[in-house]
């Protein structure tokens, strides 16, 4: 464990690349700080005490079903915070509403909380069976489900590729169509089981878990299709572009921002994003390559094992 890291229970959410986060924003007290995906709060904890009493936190979420749990723990500090249930594209908004223009420190965390796959109905899990939903917000939108139902073989091959760096999509989409014919895709049991059929003969199998090298980690062979889904369903790469458009103007001056990734397509336009702001002057400082979390760090979470930090510094 880092120095100054503390031990999390067994079963509660731990935040991705804590410590890094926490020296490259440097919260100090009387800050203003912003975490555009506060969860349960696991960063947004450390950052608040940090800024202490004169500073304040504002946390927003899609999904709002976070929001109680996180209200419940930052209250427990007694320091200054605000949570929003809305979409990071429309932080301007959102400051607005606070009465600011700028802050001195925004983060983002893209990837999934544990407590969102771990609730079964969500959609999320491809080990855990329940409803092909995979919205953030479930007071909108089309579900995973409904999208299955419509959407061409093309574009569900495009969005494995794109989106889920899947290098079975050809087979994937293909058989999903097929599938959809028969019946309807409505359970995540019954799309997990589909590909695991197609890839390795059956859910039982455990071809799947050998790797020819003892330090890699093995990938359900679900995983990806289900990563593309959620991205696709929570239009979570233009959401990304509008937050990047958006943060040097909510950033006051020498104000730092961190945007934490877990896949190729949000990492390419977040490196894109700072670089062009690097060179037109908007940054005057970027990270040149992404921090990744220690050994130790992805041996313990397994959500640390992809996450990638890349943070910005304002003029």
């Amino acid at each position: 464990m880092r120095r100054g890291q503390r031990s999390t229970p067994k079963g509660e959410h731990r935040p991705v690349l804590l410590e890094d986060v926490l020296a490259v924003l440097n919260p100090q007290p009387g800050q203003v700080v912003v975490d555009c995906t506060v969860g349960w709060a696991g960063h947004a904890v450390e950052l608040l005490r940090r800024i202490g009493t004169t500073g304040r936190l504002i946390g927003l979420d899609l999904d709002g079903e976070n929001l109680p749990r996180a209200r419940e723990r930052l209250t427990a500090l007694g320091y200054p915070f605000a949570l929003h249930h809305g979409n990071f594209a429309g932080l301007p908004a959102m400051l607005a509403a606070e009465g600011l223009e700028t802050v001195d420190a925004i983060l983002a965390d893209l990837g999934m909380s544990s407590m969102q796959v771990d609730e079964q109905e969500r959609g999320f899990s491809y080990v855990r069976d329940g409803s092909l939903d995979m919205r953030m917000d479930r007071t909108r939108g089309r579900t995973a489900a409904e999208l299955l139902a419509t959407i061409s073989e093309s574009d569900l091959h495009q969005a494995l590729e794109e989106l889920g760096d899947e290098p079975e999509a050809t087979r994937i989409a293909a058989a999903i169509v097929a599938a959809r014919q028969i019946e309807p895709i409505r359970r995540t049991g019954d799309l997990s089981r589909l590909i695991m059929e197609l890839l390795h003969g059956g859910e039982k199998s455990q071809a799947w878990r050998l790797h020819p090298s003892p330090t890699r980690w093995h990938i359900h062979p679900a995983a990806r299709t289900f990563q593309a889904l959620r991205i696709l369903v929570n239009r979570e790469l233009a959401n990304l572009e509008q937050l990047l458009r958006v943060l040097p103007t909510c950033l006051a001056p020498a104000g730092k921002t961190a945007i934490i990734s877990f896949h190729s397509g949000e990492d390419r336009l977040v490196k894109t994003a700072f670089r062009a702001g690097l060179r037109d002057g908007r940054f005057s400082s970027i990270s040149q390559e992404p921090l990744l979390a220690s050994w130790r760090e992805r041996t313990e979470n397994p959500r640390a094992r992809s996450a990638k930090l890349r943070w910005a510094a304002k003029r």
